[in-house]
């Protein structure tokens, strides 16, 4: 990083103020699994890219298409080719965010999916939240320093206007690479006052903050951490109100520049 004052930094500032007052034009859409993507692609009318922009050989998946004035990219990471399963996690995550960063040239992130919520921060199944910032739950460093670089906490684009237009909740969220949650991670969401959890979303954060992409983190509530319901419980009204959560998000945003948001 240059040293403060530099003119590259003035330069990095202008660039930034630019893009604040542009409309916003091409959007990436992040999610984890096929079952999330799926509704928001047929939703959006977009089609799978078959001439990839990715390296030969990785499974990661595109749709692309027009909505409204919007050049929209939705990504998910495919299927693992040993097992068959969605490449959950944060690995997966992060690697196909820098590789549509880099291919696509977004102006937004939209990191999407589902989520558990802590019902005693308030967080009820069906609730649609955005985040305020985002951390790591799990990767513990006891050394001075490397304890803030361990959790990884950062701050999501400032959006009150869609908010408040959406009326959707806003809280603190941790990413987690387990969907068990130990003691130890337990107590570290608490300790982040952490509303939902997932296993994506700060390793997307990461990846936005070194590439200088503003990012949104939308997340529906599909199971509660600190109750009696379990992920098992899901259902696809809840991957339909995750389709309605990005609609939505992406309806508010046509038009407009990030300082609108």
């Amino acid at each position: 990083m240059a040293p403060h004052g530099d003119k590259s930094d003035a330069a990095d500032e202008t660039m930034v103020a630019k893009a604040e007052k542009r409309p916003i034009s091409t959007i990436l859409i992040v999610l984890a699994m096929q079952s999330e993507a799926l509704p928001v692609v047929n939703k959006l009318n977009l089609s799978e890219d078959l001439q990839s922009v990715f390296p030969k050989g990785v499974p990661w998946v595109r749709y692309r298409g027009f909505y409204k004035d919007l050049n929209i990219n939705l990504v998910w990471p495919g299927k693992d080719s040993s097992l068959g399963v969605d490449c959950v996690g944060t690995v997966p995550a992060s690697l196909v965010t820098y590789a549509s960063i880099q291919a696509l040239q977004p102006d937004l992130i939209i990191n999407a999916g589902t989520a558990g919520g802590f019902k005693a921060k308030g967080a009820c199944i069906g609730d649609v939240y955005v985040a305020s910032d985002v951390a790591f739950c799990d990767r513990r460093i006891p050394i001075p320093v490397f304890d803030l670089y361990g959790l990884g906490l950062r701050q999501a684009l400032s959006t009150p206007n869609l908010q408040k237009e959406l009326n959707l909740k806003v809280g603190k969220l941790s990413t987690g690479d387990s969907l068990h949650m130990s003691t130890q991670d337990e107590a570290s969401m608490v300790a982040n006052d952490a509303v939902v959890k997932d296993m994506e979303a700060a390793a997307v954060a990461y990846v936005a903050d070194l590439l200088k992409v503003p990012s949104v983190f939308l997340k529906v509530v599909i199971d509660i951490k600190d109750g009696e319901e379990t992920t098992a419980e899901e259902s696809s009204q809840r991957f339909a109100a995750l389709e309605r959560a990005v609609t939505q998000v992406t309806d508010f945003i046509n038009g407009k520049c990030l300082s609108d948001l």
